[in-house]
């Protein structure tokens, strides 16, 4: 069981942040230390390097002004002063062979660069060269400089004190580093836990939904953006799923509802047909009365795939250039004369030319849905006015139908457009409530929608919006 937590917690991100954060922090102190290091070995050895020539300029001075005998006599007060073990000095002829010296016994390893003495002749004022010596933990080192004619000085130091600074550099730095490795990890984890949280709080809500319950939310705790917008982003599909389950559950309720007619009404007939009818006219009677049935059953079907085309993006339309007036005076004088027949007054106030890009039969079962059913539901006396106009403002396309009609309930207004929907009132009129969401699917699919507004024993008003087409 440990080992198999120990596989899971490589495996989370929160590990893997951890160890990245860990890695590049690890890196990052390195490359500082070794910047530091750079800094600090630098600064030191050009600070002994200043220190010896500076000595070397004093020599110099020495000798031009009182000779060579009182050079080697400040020189062995010198190397005295500071300690055999800390300075030497050698003074030398150009062709590098040494005449005087200090006490060279702990120093006797050291022998002398011509290569260096060579540079001083060709030009140079001072070489400098770092030596280690066999068995000691601490370096020397020396410098070269022409302090008269002919006459060279080499002067060494222990880089003692140095090398002692360095190596306390050093562990100071190893016990630094560990303690804020230790550290970030530490923090690195909680950092990445706390970060994360949000993310857990999406897996835990996903595994608390079930088929049954979608009512729960990811809670939005404002602290982290990026978590928030994903908890948003995430209670926003729940809720697109949830209203989907929810129309797919009516829908079948709806199905269920509206088949229930006429299938019992085919059976029935087969009944009858097969009960013995009385004459050749009555068999035709029913032949032609489940053929009446049938095309019921088969329009519903075929109106419920467009819708469901529609609504994926999967239909076959073809977008063209489509003169919406045309279309809809096209409806007008469809309707006409059904409207006349009912008592109602069908009237329009359309302009000449209202270009939008469509499929013309999808647009004109649009309009002609919205038109039948405002006719439908609109009582005798009654008016029915269509009016189209662009709104240049967002540069769409409107045609409005108004009707004198039943008016819809404010509760039943946002659910006019659901598939199979009918109103108490609208349940004695014929149809299957897919006209209205057929329209809408069709409005979607042209990058448009459709509006309505109504009042109970008023009327409604259904606008049919679509994008106006772009000149090129």
């Amino acid at each position: 069981m440990p080992f198999a937590r120990t596989i899971k917690l490589h495996r989370s991100l929160s590990f893997r942040l951890t160890l990245w954060y860990g890695i590049i922090f690890s890196l990052s102190s390195c490359l500082a230390f070794l910047f530091f290091y750079v800094l600090i070995t630098t600064n030191l050895r050009q600070r002994l390097d200043s220190r010896l020539s500076d000595k070397i300029s004093e020599f110099e001075a020495i000798y031009n002004l009182q000779g060579l005998e009182e050079v080697k006599s400040a020189a062995l007060i010198e190397s005295q002063a500071a300690g055999e073990k800390k300075i030497f000095f050698r003074l030398l002829y150009a062709s590098g062979v040494a005449f005087s010296s200090s006490n060279m016994t702990y120093w006797q390893e050291i022998g002398i660069n011509r290569n260096a003495v060579g540079q001083l002749v060709e030009g140079r004022s001072r070489v400098y060269e770092t030596l280690t010596i066999a068995g000691r933990p601490d370096r020397v080192r020396i410098a070269y400089g022409i302090i008269g004619k002919g006459v060279v000085a080499q002067l060494g130091y222990s880089m003692e004190n140095d090398t002692a600074f360095i190596a306390i550099f050093k562990k100071i730095f190893l016990i630094t580093m560990s303690a804020l490795i230790l550290t970030a990890v530490l923090v690195g984890w909680f950092m990445a836990r706390r970060a994360l949280s949000g993310v857990e709080a999406v897996t835990r809500t996903a595994r608390q939904i079930s088929e049954s319950d979608l009512s729960r939310r990811v809670p939005i705790t404002a602290r982290h953006e990026e978590i928030d917008r994903l908890a948003v982003t995430f209670n926003q599909m729940l809720d697109r799923i949830e209203r989907l389950v929810v129309g797919m559950r009516e829908m079948g309720d709806n199905i269920a509802h509206d088949l229930k007619s006429p299938v019992a009404r085919i059976r029935g007939m087969a009944e009858i047909s097969m009960s013995g009818a009385s004459s050749i006219g009555d068999d035709l009677t029913l032949a032609g009365s489940t053929i009446e049935e049938c095309d019921r059953l088969l329009d519903m079907i075929n109106t419920m795939l467009m819708i469901s085309k529609s609504d994926a993006g999967a239909g076959d339309e073809t977008l063209e250039p489509v003169n919406l007036a045309d279309v809809v005076r096209g409806a007008m004088a469809l309707f006409g004369p059904l409207a006349e027949d009912k008592g109602l007054t069908l009237s329009g106030d359309i302009p000449d030319v209202l270009m939008v890009s469509g499929d013309l039969k999808m647009l004109q079962r649009a309009v002609a849905n919205i038109v039948d059913n405002a006719i439908k539901y609109t009582p005798s006396p009654g008016n029915i006015d269509i009016r189209g106009f662009r709104d240049k403002d967002v540069e769409m396309i409107n045609v409005s139908i108004t009707d004198s009609g039943i008016g819809i309930d404010v509760e039943n207004l946002p659910k006019i457009f659901n598939r199979f929907f009918r109103c108490d009132e609208s349940r004695a009129t014929g149809g299957f409530g897919l006209g209205l969401s057929l329209a809408r699917a069709i409005a979607h699919v042209h990058g448009g929608d459709i509006h309505v507004e109504s009042s109970i024993g008023v009327g409604s008003v259904f606008t049919l919006c679509l994008p106006q087409l772009q000149s090129s």
